[in-house]
C-alpha cells in the first residue's frame, strides 16, 4: 500500500468522491471502510435508500460484471459481498423504518443435491441491494422446503440455483409440484447457475433464466412491474 492511500480520510472527501471511493472499497472488499463511509453519508443526511442504490448497489454491479467477465474470481467476489453486508447491516433497520420502497419478496435457495451457494449468495445480495426482501433458505433444498418458505413468506418470486448438471433437473420437479398444486401462477420463478441456459429455463417452465446477478435484478424488476400492472388493470 502506498503512503498516499494510508492518508486517505474518508470524511474529508466530498459526496461524489466518497461514493467513488466506496465503489473502489467495495471492489476491494474493505468492510470497515464501507461501514465508515455509510455512516458518514448518513451524517450528511443522505437517505438510506440513496446510499444503498447510488453507492452500494452501483458498486456491486461493477463487481458482478467483472465476475461475469472473468476479471474477478470467487474469493474477491465473496470479499466484496462481505463488505456490502457490512454496509447493509447499518442500512437495513433504517430502510425498514423509512419504509423504503420494497419491490417484492423473494425466496432463494440452491436445489436438492447441490451445495454451491456463491452465485446464489451474490444474487441474494444484489436483489436485497435493489430493494427486494430476501429469504435465503441455503443449499440442498427439497420441494417441501421451497414450498414451505414461499407460503410462510408470502413471496412473489422463487429463485432456484444449481451448479451441477445432475441437480439441474430438480428445478423441474419443484415447478411441476407448483403446477400440480395449482400454485404455479402465484410466483415468478427465476432460475440460474453456470450450466443452465435460456432453453433449459423454457423447457422446465421457469419464467426466466438469469445469466448473472445483474440480470436477475433486472428480470425480477421487470416481472414485478408487469405483475403490478396486471393487478391494477
Amino acid at each position: 500500500m502506498s503512503d498516499e492511500e494510508d492518508d486517505l480520510v474518508l470524511s474529508e472527501l466530498n459526496d461524489e468522491e466518497l461514493v467513488l471511493q466506496m465503489m473502489d472499497d467495495l471492489y476491494d472488499g474493505m468492510k470497515e471502510e464501507i461501514e465508515e463511509a455509510v455512516n458518514i453519508l448518513l451524517e450528511r443526511k443522505w437517505t438510506p435508500y440513496d446510499i444503498l442504490t447510488k453507492a452500494l448497489v452501483e458498486g456491486m454491479a461493477i463487481v458482478g460484471i467483472d465476475f461475469r467477465d472473468g476479471i474477478l474470481f470467487v474469493p474477491e467476489v465473496l470479499l466484496a459481498a462481505g463488505a456490502m453486508k457490512g454496509g447493509m447491516k447499518i442500512l437495513k433497520p433504517l430502510l425498514i423504518e423509512t419504509g423504503a420502497p420494497r419491490l417484492g419478496k423473494m425466496v432463494i435457495g440452491t436445489v436438492k443435491g447441490d451445495i454451491h451457494d456463491i452465485g446464489k449468495n451474490l444474487v441474494g445480495m444484489m436483489m436485497e441491494g435493489a430493494g427486494f426482501e430476501i429469504q435465503d433458505i441455503g443449499i440442498n433444498n427439497s420441494v417441501e422446503e421451497y414450498l414451505a418458505a414461499l407460503e410462510e413468506d408470502n413471496a412473489d418470486i422463487l429463485g432456484m440455483s444449481a451448479l451441477l448438471t445432475t441437480t439441474m433437473p430438480y428445478m423441474k420437479v419443484v415447478i411441476d409440484t407448483l403446477v400440480e398444486q395449482g400454485k404455479r401462477d402465484d410466483y415468478i420463478v427465476l432460475v440460474g447457475g453456470a450450466p443452465l441456459n435460456d432453453e433449459f429455463g423454457k423447457a422446465i417452465g421457469a419464467d426466466a433464466y438469469c445469466r448473472d446477478a445483474a440480470v436477475a435484478v433486472e428480470t425480477a424488476k421487470e416481472f414485478m412491474a408487469r405483475k403490478h400492472n396486471q393487478l391494477s388493470a
